[in-house]
């Protein structure tokens, strides 16, 4: 997938922020590569310099196979340039050797036991005084307390039977304290089966309690975090961001390696914003089993862009689109403005698609500004007039005249049914919010659509964040049947267009509607399991509130308040792979 993308993208013009955002990435950088076996791997453009210039054709031979630029320069200097064949044999060995499998220690799912134990192993093993730390807590509970003996004849440490009394409570129950140490006990092997490469400079930085209870980093180790440019797990935005493949592109990788805890079924798929904050998708990435994210953007499926991220256990081969295919251009999908386009104005593709539009005062602007000139306006008219078409997606609507899309408009171009945000007392600007939070339904039913052949008869989804229904309606439009969809949305506005949508289109299956994820526990997906038999596919795209560009205010990546609901997406899957897991054994 790598290469310059200039010939793709001449059509196309990225606005200043994802300009920004794609130079932050040093997006130019990486790309993804089919290697011989068809394994999908990353390789660094920067890295490729060091090689040193007499071997720089033949190590840049080997990087385009997809080996790392560290282990061809290796290879080369142990073994010379002259056995091309020699070398190659030497690569495939050393790629061996990498892949195979290391020890993982899974983590209980709950969040809130686990950001206690891993608290309780970090004051012990940061702190200089943790030796009077443990002091006051011996005070604090009796050493002949019945629970802490019981908890000693069990096998557990003294230590920590009383750390756990001492965060729990007195209280607590001997099955609470057990399930307590355990889980202190993983978190804290976890950590020491980390080879040595991934090991946070920064001591036990506590992923729960900064990244699911959304607690604020001491301002220091942030920006030291932001900061380290030498961090090698660094994930980058490929150019052309095509993914895995898409319909309109040559270049295709059909085979990728998935960890053993992330081989499905139960499928998931995760979708979120490409141009996030730094460390984001490294951290989306490690909670969903260190699946790596497949970077698509819609304008290769519609006239639209719409940069995204996607974190799934799908299989990527013998993948298809919808048919027919969507329009491609702005003129191809309105044709009536190609009578009042103006030459000076070059674009064929519109930025993505926002939750609100350009003003008709704005609007009004620009009309007075070109209609001022019998010809052509001047270069900084044109400048003017074409910063704020590209930001707000107008379009030409009549002679010197731009207006924004109208929701119906917006509907087609990410692939909904003509209106399916329209009626049931929805306002206009609840339409464009509800769409501009939504799915492209094309790109994300091209995903989808390996699930075809493996469940002819439909499936059973569990779609959090369920938005408007785009993962539901590319199931639909794919053919799959649904059997039971569990929505989780909290939007009134949004479940009510699902459920219209359900009607209308004469679903057979069973919609269960809820408004609240985190109302999603164990006992509730149990319940529903044991009714429908289980989930075939769970779906969700957290909101990105948090994470986008556009937010001057509270971009707080995975912290923020909205988009820190991430962590329920990563709680609800665990619990459901551990349900099967259980009702497996």
């Amino acid at each position: 997938m790598g290469g310059d993308d200039s010939g793709a993208d001449s059509d196309f013009d990225w606005n200043t922020e994802d300009e920004l955002e794609i130079e932050n990435f040093h997006s130019s950088s990486s790309c993804l590569t089919a290697v011989p076996n068809g394994e999908a791997t990353t390789g660094s453009a920067e890295a490729s310099s060091s090689a040193g210039s007499s071997n720089s054709k033949l190590c840049d031979h080997f990087v385009a196979m997809g080996f790392s630029v560290e282990m061809v320069s290796k290879v080369i200097q142990e073994h010379g340039e002259e056995n091309e064949s020699k070398l190659l044999e030497e690569l495939l060995t050393y790629s061996a050797l990498e892949s195979s499998p290391q020890p993982q220690v899974k983590i209980e799912p709950d969040p809130c036991l686990s950001d206690c134990a891993v608290s309780s192993w970090d004051d012990l093993s940061d702190s200089d005084d943790s030796s009077s730390d443990f002091e006051e807590i011996t005070k604090s509970v009796s050493v002949h307390d019945g629970k802490v003996k019981s908890l000693v004849k069990m096998g557990y440490k003294e230590e920590e039977a009383l750390i756990a009394i001492e965060r729990l409570g007195s209280k607590s129950s001997l099955e609470e304290l057990v399930d307590f140490i355990s889980v202190a006990q993983k978190v804290k092997a976890e950590d020491v089966l980390l080879p040595p490469e991934d090991t946070p400079k920064l001591k036990k930085q506590r992923y729960y309690e900064y990244e699911v209870l959304g607690r604020k980093r001491p301002r220091v180790r942030e920006k030291k975090i932001l900061n380290n440019e030498d961090d090698e797990d660094a994930l980058y935005l490929p150019k052309p961001m095509i993914g895995f493949g898409v319909p309109s592109e040559s270049t295709f990788i059909t085979h990728r390696r998935l960890p053993k805890e992330a081989i499905g079924p139960p499928y998931f798929y995760y979708e979120n914003v490409a141009l996030a904050p730094k460390g984001v998708w490294q951290t989306i990435s490690r909670f969903l089993y260190d699946v790596q994210p497949e970077f698509v953007d819609s304008k290769y499926f519609c006239a639209a862009a719409r940069k995204r991220g996607y974190i799934h256990n799908l299989p990527i081969e013998n993948r298809f689109p919808l048919m027919p295919p969507p329009p491609r251009t702005i003129n191809e999908a309105f044709p009536l403005t190609r009578r009042w386009w103006p030459s000076w104005d070059p674009r064929t593709k519109l930025n993505c698609l926002q939750t609100c539009i350009g003003s008709a005062k704005l609007t009004d602007r620009i009309r007075k500004a070109v209609e001022n000139y019998d010809g052509e306006p001047p270069p900084h008219v044109q400048k003017f007039v074409l910063d704020q078409c590209r930001k707000w997606n107008l379009v030409w609507v009549g002679r010197n005249k731009v207006a924004p899309l109208e929701p119906d408009e917006v509907e087609t171009l990410l692939g909904f049914p003509r209106n399916h945000t329209r009626g049931g007392g929805i306002s206009r600007t609840d339409r464009y919010k509800s769409l501009g939070n939504s799915f492209q339904v094309d790109t994300v039913a091209y995903h989808l659509s390996v699930l075809k052949d493996m469940y002819p008869n439909g499936v059973n989804l569990l779609s959090l964040f369920s938005g408007i229904g785009g993962a539901e309606v590319a199931l639909h439009r794919l053919g799959i049947p649904l059997k039971t969809v569990v929505s989780v949305e909290k939007s009134e506005v949004n479940r009510n267009i699902v459920r219209s949508w359900w009607e209308q289109t004469n679903q057979k299956g069973n919609l269960i509607d809820m408004d609240d994820v985190q109302a999603l526990d164990g006992d509730r997906l149990e319940q529903l399991m044991e009714i429908y038999g289980g989930f075939d596919l769970i779906v969700g795209g957290s909101p990105c509130n948090n994470l986008a560009g556009s937010n001057r205010v509270s971009r707080d990546g995975l912290e923020g308040k909205e988009s820190s609901l991430f962590y329920d997406y990563f709680r609800i899957l665990d619990l459901v792979k551990n349900i099967i897991a259980r009702k497996n054994e």
